[in-house]
C-alpha cells in the first residue's frame, strides 16, 4: 500500500480551524489524524465527518461543545484532512475504514461517548455503536442512515458512483459547495481542498461512492443488517438532527424514529439547510449536542 501525506502547510491559516493537530497510526505507517479539544477527563463528545469533508467541517461546532465542558473528538477519515491517504481505490473498503475507526477507539481507550454522525460518518459510526454498544451513551444523527442494501438506489446513485470512478475531474470544494445552503467563501472552499494537492491524494473520497451498500449482494450486507439488529435493541438516548434541504437523506430521520427504541420521546429537530447542516446551522447543531448532554438528562 503506497500511502500519501499531505503537506502540513497547506493547513496553515485556515479559517476558523486553530486546532492543535494529534496523530495516531491505526497500522504500521498510516496515521489517522484528530482535533481533541476540551476537558481530558470529560465524556468524550465524538463528531464523524463524511464525504468528501473532514474535520474542518465541524469547527464551528467544535468550540461551543468543549466551551459547555465536554472533550470533544473529531477524526479525519483515512484518506481525508490531514489523514494519511492510500494511493489506490483497492485500498479502501467499509470494513478497512471499521478496522481503522475501531483501533482509533480502542487506543485511545474511548467510553462513555457521545456519538455526532453525517453522511458516510454515520454509515461507520452507527456500525461502531452496534458493534461497541457499551462505549456509547447516546447518538445524535444529522442527515445520515446505516443502509442494507434493501432498497433500490436512486438514479442519481448511479450517476454519482461512475463520475467518481471515472471522471478525471473531482472538485471537492464544489461538492461541498453544492450541498449546502449558504454561499462558502474562497477561504473556506480552499480549506476543502486543502488535504488534496493533487489527483492522487483522492482515491479515498472516490471510494466511498461505491462502497456505499446498494444490493444485497454488497460484502457489508452482512455486517451492517447485524448493526440494524443492535440498534433494534438501542434504548440509550437516539436524536435526529436533519435539515430541510437535503434530498440525499430525506425521510430517514422518521425511518430511524420508528425502529430504533431509544428514539421514542426524544427531542428530534429539523434544521434549515441544505446536505452538510455543519455549514448551515452548526450553532443549532451545537447547541442540540449541549442540550442531550446536560447532567440532568444523562442521569
Amino acid at each position: 500500500m503506497r500511502i500519501l501525506r499531505t503537506d502540513e502547510a497547506r493547513f496553515t491559516g485556515l479559517p476558523d480551524y486553530p486546532f492543535t493537530p494529534n496523530y495516531l497510526e491505526v497500522e504500521p505507517g498510516l496515521r489517522m489524524h484528530y482535533v481533541d479539544q476540551g476537558p481530558r477527563d470529560a465524556a468524550p463528545v465524538v463528531m464523524l465527518h463524511g464525504e468528501p469533508s473532514w474535520s474542518y467541517i465541524y469547527r464551528h461546532m467544535i468550540p461551543p461543545v468543549a466551551a459547555a465542558g465536554h472533550r470533544v473528538l473529531a477524526p479525519d477519515l483515512i484518506g481525508f484532512g490531514k489523514s494519511d491517504k492510500p494511493s489506490n481505490l483497492s485500498d479502501y473498503s467499509y470494513e478497512r475504514h471499521m478496522q481503522w475507526l475501531n483501533q482509533w477507539l480502542d487506543a485511545l481507550n474511548l467510553d462513555n461517548m457521545t456519538l455526532v454522525c453525517q453522511n458516510w460518518g454515520s454509515l461507520l459510526g452507527l456500525r461502531l455503536v452496534a458493534e461497541q454498544p457499551h462505549r456509547f451513551e447516546r447518538i445524535i444523527i444529522g442527515n445520515g442512515m446505516l443502509p442494507t442494501g434493501e432498497q433500490r438506489p436512486a438514479a442519481s446513485y448511479s450517476l454519482w458512483k461512475a463520475f467518481a470512478t471515472y471522471s478525471p475531474w473531482f472538485p471537492i470544494s464544489r461538492m461541498v459547495q453544492l450541498g449546502t445552503g449558504r454561499t462558502l467563501s474562497a477561504q473556506e472552499l480552499a480549506a476543502y481542498e486543502a488535504p488534496f494537492p493533487s489527483s492522487e491524494f483522492k482515491a479515498g473520497a472516490r471510494a466511498f461512492a461505491k462502497l456505499i451498500p446498494s444490493s444485497p449482494n454488497d460484502p457489508a450486507v452482512a455486517a451492517n443488517q447485524a448493526a440494524w439488529k443492535q440498534l433494534e435493541r438501542w434504548h440509550k438516548p437516539f436524536i435526529t438532527c436533519f435539515s430541510n434541504g437535503d434530498p440525499i437523506s430525506r425521510g430517514n430521520d422518521r425511518y430511524m424514529q420508528r425502529r430504533i427504541p431509544g428514539a421514542h420521546g426524544q427531542p428530534h429537530i429539523t434544521l434549515r439547510g441544505g446536505h452538510f447542516l455543519q455549514e448551515d446551522a452548526p450553532e443549532a447543531f451545537a447547541r442540540i449536542i449541549n442540550d442531550a448532554c446536560r447532567p440532568e438528562l444523562a442521569a
